[in-house]
């Protein structure tokens, strides 16, 4: 589980990728009045549980977390990762704990069944490791989806995020929404910085997600100063920053 994975690749991994997005979607009406930001951690390293969660308050926002109990107190290509420690004082500042699968599995690769098991070993050992928050949020690992998990996850969770670089727009799919990265160096940071400055010109629900926040981070992570030049971006943007619990939560009392 340490080193980087690869997913697959080629024009049937491709196809099956674009079959996914418009497979058994469950659509989400947003808000066309006002913006929606989120900012997410997927894994989760214990700098974004300490350095990113520290930015993130320092504007009064809470972010979204998603752990995969497998990674918990060991070190990945991502450095430490988050401990019990870290869950208990997230939950307590207002954070949301979310869902990842326990061995950050590729769903693509695996049968449901295994993956549907793997993600009910994640709650147990979330459970005994203290936290007391439901997992409401789920997102795939490497944004790897397939119709029968999207199904089946619908039943579980209230949203599913995948990785497809774009900001939810008009209606979004609640079986697979979309985000934007922040990381790939200075492009990539621009390009977090873009999307959220677009917002004041076309709302939608701009979800980002991260994994390191370190001052050498990993090609997957962003530098402290980086996240902060996105966050003043989003506050210059006027956008409401919410959890994915939260954001959902209020889509659905607006319906």
């Amino acid at each position: 589980m340490n080193a980087p994975y690869t997913p697959a690749s080629g024009l049937l991994a491709g196809l099956n990728r674009r079959w996914a997005r418009f497979a058994a979607r469950h659509p989400l009406q947003l808000p066309s009045d006002r913006a929606i930001v989120t900012i997410t951690f997927d894994d989760f390293p214990k700098s974004a549980a300490t350095i990113g969660a520290a930015l993130l308050e320092q504007h009064g926002w809470r972010g979204t977390y998603y752990a995969s109990a497998g990674y918990a107190g060991g070190v990945t290509h991502h450095g430490a990762m988050f401990d019990s420690g870290d869950l208990h004082r997230l939950t307590r500042a207002g954070h949301e704990i979310a869902c990842h699968t326990y061995s950050h599995l590729d769903a693509s690769q695996v049968g449901s069944a295994a993956f549907l098991a793997d993600i009910a070993r994640n709650e147990r050992a979330l459970k005994a490791m203290g936290l007391e928050t439901e997992l409401d949020s789920f997102a795939f690992p490497y944004g790897e989806a397939t119709p029968t998990t999207k199904r089946a996850l619908s039943e579980h969770f209230s949203n599913l995020r995948g990785v497809h670089a774009d900001i939810n727009r008009g209606g979004a799919d609640r079986n697979l929404l979309k985000s934007v990265p922040i990381d790939g160096g200075e492009p990539g940071i621009q390009r977090a910085i873009d999307a959220a400055e677009s917002l004041s010109r076309h709302t939608g629900w701009l979800i980002y997600y991260a994994h390191d926040v370190q001052d050498c981070p990993t090609q997957w992570g962003c530098t402290p100063a980086q996240l902060e030049r996105v966050c003043a971006a989003i506050a210059e943007s006027g956008a409401e920053v919410l959890t994915m619990r939260e954001a959902v939560q209020q889509m659905e009392t607006a319906a």
